[in-house]
């Protein structure tokens, strides 16, 4: 696995704040992200941490989930498919 939760979880919080909660769902939709091998096979390259740090930090401002979200759509409009891994609820831990 290309996706290092524990490290993704804590450079989310860093770079962008937000709540655990918010990191922790976006770290999980990575991680199924990659698994699926969807990104892969249409961009050709591997899903890393450093890579949803740079297109995250591409989004507009906003939390980790805002900007996941935005990434997600953008994928979408591009490839299609994408749908599955935007985020619709969370549980808002500090």
């Amino acid at each position: 696995m290309f996706i290092d939760p524990g490290k993704l979880e804590i450079r989310l919080r860093d770079e962008f704040g937000g709540t655990m909660g918010q990191s922790r769902v976006v770290v999980r939709q990575a991680v199924d992200l990659a698994d699926s091998g969807q990104y892969q096979a249409d961009v050709g390259a591997t899903l890393t941490n450093d890579v949803v740090i740079e297109e995250l930090s591409d989004a507009p401002d906003g939390p980790p989930t805002d900007r996941w979200n935005w990434w997600i759509g953008s994928l979408e409009i591009a490839y299609g498919g994408y749908g599955q891994f935007g985020i619709r609820r969370y549980q808002n831990q500090e």
